[in-house]
């Protein structure tokens, strides 16, 4: 494979070559960003799966504590007024 740049182009015009390699640096580092973001939406995308699961667990627990709370009150309230009576 032939390099698209010779020396001889590159000692001719310096200014040209540098902007080709910046050019070649700066598509990488574009490409490299892309990669990683891709790679960070579909980590993020699991760990919003496994989060709603746990918030959908917790609500489930939050409801039970509750009426187990209203049971509560409700015999608690029953057993004040049976013993003023």
């Amino acid at each position: 494979m032939k390099a698209p740049l010779s020396f001889d182009q590159f000692v001719k015009n310096p200014t040209m070559a540098v902007f080709f390699l910046v050019t070649l640096a700066v598509g990488y580092l574009y490409i490299d960003n892309r990669v990683n973001y891709t790679n960070q939406i579909e980590s993020c995308g699991e760990r919003v799966l496994y989060l709603e699961g746990k918030l959908d667990e917790l609500s489930i627990r939050l409801h039970r504590s509750d009426s187990v709370l209203a049971r509560t009150a409700a015999r608690l309230e029953v057993l004040n007024e049976l013993s003023n009576e």
